[in-house]
């Protein structure tokens, strides 16, 4: 299959923006190309339309899958396994925050309560104390409204994050 400029340059892009995300470049440009496509997509027509090796795409389609942005469908009549990814934009939002935290936010703050209550704590500096607490504090936080804005329809979120933003050059105008 022949990608148009544009295409090319939104795969190309978002490659380059895993990569900077620590997700492989592959990996991402195989997303960015089902999402464009928007139609299950076979891995050797991936293979040969990103001019990638087949084994790659297979590695890259696994990965896919384990962050649940990819899914295996079936072709009437094709007996091979298709691919695809949602196109809702909110939908693969909530998927890839729900992935990162799960794989990156949850371990941290298990770590810092499991810091917090060990036994070493007691010969610990104050300050250090300190700072793991308000890390574990800030990551509360952060995560309970996390948790708050997925749970929202995205119409909603929408105007939330509107009204946030509203809100934000408020306060920013009446601090100066």
């Amino acid at each position: 299959m022949k990608l148009s400029p544009v295409s090319e340059r939104f795969i190309l892009h978002w490659g380059e923006m895993g990569s900077r995300w620590g997700v492989n470049r592959t990996v991402a440009q195989i997303h960015a190309l089902l999402y464009l496509l928007g139609r299950p997509v076979p891995a050797d027509e991936i293979a040969d339309t990103l001019n990638v090796a087949r084994s790659n795409v297979s590695t890259s389609l696994k990965e896919l899958q384990s962050w649940r942005l990819a899914k295996v469908v079936h072709v009437m009549g094709d007996r091979r396994d298709h691919f695809e990814t949602s196109t809702d934009v909110w939908e693969l939002f909530k998927l890839i925050v729900e992935g990162r935290r799960q794989r990156e936010i949850d371990p941290t703050l298990t770590m810092l309560r499991d810091s917090l209550t060990g036994p070493e704590m007691a010969s610990e500096d104050a300050a250090t104390e300190q700072r793991i607490r308000d890390t574990l504090v800030f990551l509360e936080t952060l995560t309970t409204w996390a948790d708050e804005m997925l749970r929202m329809k995205p119409e909603t979120l929408m105007k939330t994050l509107g009204m946030g933003a509203k809100l934000s050059r408020a306060v920013r105008r009446t601090g100066k």
